[in-house]
């Protein structure tokens, strides 16, 4: 084995009773590795992850692992002894080989960098995002030349999410981490591996980050669907052949025949791989009201445990809005999607909605309710049709909507998988007519196709969002307005998440000392569209089409008789024409910014 490889397998395979996981895979793990490993639930990512850790067997194939590496593996759910404090779960495995001073030096340098202000704490008291710093930190302070991540970003906010970014990016190790966070893997990986049956090998390696990663899968994708399409025919043109009856004495009429036979089972493999391309369902249900003004809070105040959270905030949701909910852990960001659903009341302040408004919440704390209860009674209580969009649909048809195979409707729900929870809760939640969804943290648990198409459904929704999310892209498609909330009470809005985070380095930037020079300039020549930003491109266009209609729409009112004639409507009209206006202008600015640096990079 070279000596840069730090792991490597050869044909390695793992089958959970008769269900083959892992297939035939050859993988390398390098010094300096960044690997992002990705692929939908199920497919055996953290079961690969363990294999790699030496904490689970392969079932065949070869495992080589360099000697005196030093492996450290984190799980999804950190394991960490609740009436143990910070310190002494920092430092339970000190490396033998460090002297007194040494430990000294890198306790300081780990109680910095997870940024505690009390050692002496103990850990059943921590927040679920310290514990995940303390895991790492405590991982961090063994000095891994390895690091094996899996879902690294559980229970982080955006803060934390930033933190641990600028942690692997200054890595001196190597890791390999599971993630569905599209800006996280983009931000911190080299190399990306996805496993997924829709692949001939069971998995594709590419070299580079997520946007380059995502270019080659689309272009695999195509690929694959014009070959099932170019089989097709050739396939149906051997059977018209065969149903002719031809003599069969002759080789030449023998190898043709065996020839037919050998493309319509390629042709079956072809569509098997691609049937795995297949993606979930998802549509919001909408009640088509046409009301402008869904609902209107107004100088909002909320504290919890005698900590203010958020103090004279205001917030307007109008048919097409979408706002995002940015802070902290615990500054108060469900708090006010409870205000908003009417769960919760206001120390002060009011919130105002329109006659007969239906709200639907879909909470990040969604259980449900009855573990016993079978897959097909939770889908369908009522018997085995679901009315969805006026429309019947079988349960069993409507749960292949959402991946789930004829043969799971028995199953209790309590055996079901994070991921296939979480899309029992979406299928549930788009029986529900809406004029605003409240949606806390609804990524949680959802691999990247189901993020994909999760997406795209709704940013078609034409009610008014609320959206809670640690996913910076979901964020970013979706929300036209982002509030802050920054823990100490008060509440500020941003247009996108590229002004906040101007806001959030000056906020932590320390005033350079007399005599010390200003950094250089940044460098402003034009970059290659990111992923996210080439998407972003492809709907723009839509939006401001949108924006515009909405735009002329408010001109069109203003010179409306009967609304000149009333002083309040017509300053109101006004005001709704101003903002729209401002938001075509900015989408347009987009637009124009994108589309120019794209020309750049094509000339």
């Amino acid at each position: 084995m070279p000596s840069n490889v730090l792991i490597s397998t050869h044909f390695m395979s793992k089958s959970y009773g008769a269900q083959p996981l892992i297939t035939d895979i050859s993988l390398k793990v390098l010094e300096n590795e960044r690997m992002g490993l990705i692929g939908p639930n199920g497919a055996g990512k953290s079961t690969l992850l363990k294999i790699l850790a030496n904490m689970e067997p392969a079932d065949s194939g070869e495992i080589s692992r360099k000697r005196n590496t030093n492996m450290i593996y984190l799980p999804q759910e950190d394991v960490l002894y609740p009436d143990k404090t910070i310190e002494e779960t920092l430092f339970h495995a000190i490396p033998k080989e460090l002297e007194a001073w040494q430990v000294s030096k890198r306790r300081q340098e780990i109680i910095s960098l997870i940024e505690v202000d009390n050692i002496n704490q103990k850990v059943k008291t921590l927040s679920g995002g310290l514990c995940k710093r303390l895991a790492i930190g405590q991982a961090l302070f063994q000095k891994p030349d390895l690091l094996l991540m899996d879902e690294p970003t559980n229970h982080l906010d955006l803060e934390g999410i930033l933190w641990l970014e600028k942690i692997l990016k200054d890595a001196v190790f190597a890791f390999v981490l599971v993630s569905h966070d599209r800006f996280f893997l983009e931000n911190t990986t080299n190399r990306i591996v996805e496993l997924n049956r829709r692949y001939p090998d069971g998995f594709i390696k590419v070299e580079g980050n997520y946007s380059e990663f995502a270019e080659k899968r689309e272009k695999y994708i195509h690929e694959q669907a014009k070959l099932e399409t170019v089989l097709s025919n050739k396939v149906r043109r051997e059977i018209e052949w065969l149903r002719r009856g031809p003599k069969a004495r002759t080789s030449k009429a023998r190898y043709r025949i065996d020839k037919a036979y050998h493309l319509q089972e390629t042709l079956e493999t072809v569509k098997g791989r691609n049937a795995h391309n297949r993606s979930v369902g998802i549509a919001f249900e909408t009640t088509h009201r046409k009301t402008k003004k869904l609902l209107d809070a107004k100088k909002l105040r909320k504290s919890l445990g005698g900590k203010l959270l958020f103090d004279d905030l205001s917030l307007q949701l109008t048919p097409g809005r979408g706002i995002g909910v940015m802070g902290r852990n615990g500054t108060g960001k469900s708090s006010l999607i409870h205000i908003l659903n009417g769960k919760l009341t206001p120390e002060a302040g009011s919130v105002k909605t329109a006659d007969g408004l239906k709200i639907v919440t879909f909470d990040q704390k969604r259980e449900l309710k009855d573990g016993s209860q079978t897959l097909r009674q939770v889908l369908s209580p009522e018997g085995d049709t679901v009315i969805y969009q006026g429309r019947p649909f079988h349960v069993t048809a409507w749960a292949k909507r959402f991946l789930f195979q004829t043969e799971q409707l028995g199953m209790p729900v309590a055996g079901l998988s994070g991921g296939e929870k979480a899309r029992v809760l979406i299928a549930n939640l788009m029986l529900q007519p809406a004029d605003i969804l409240l949606l806390d943290e609804p990524t949680n648990d959802l691999d990247i196709p189901t993020l994909e198409v999760l997406e795209d459904s709704l940013e078609e929704f034409p009610g008014a969002i609320v959206l809670i999310t640690h996913d910076r892209f979901l964020m970013e498609r979706l929300c036209d307005l982002l509030l802050y909330l920054d823990g100490n009470g008060t509440a500020e809005y941003f247009a996108d998440y590229d002004q906040w985070l101007q806001y959030r380095k000056v906020r932590l930037s320390i005033k350079p000392k007399a005599g010390e020079t200003s950094k250089s300039p940044p460098n402003n020549k034009p970059h290659k569209l990111a992923y996210e930003e080439r998407k972003e491109l492809n709907r723009i266009e839509r939006q401001i089409e949108k924006a515009e209609v909405i735009a002329d729409n408010l001109q069109q009112q203003l010179h409306d008789p009967e609304i000149m004639c009333d002083a309040d409507r017509l300053a109101k009209i006004y005001a709704e024409h101003k903002e729209a206006q401002k938001k075509f202008e900015h989408l347009y600015q987009r637009w124009e910014e994108l589309e120019s640096r794209s020309n750049d990079i094509g000339s």
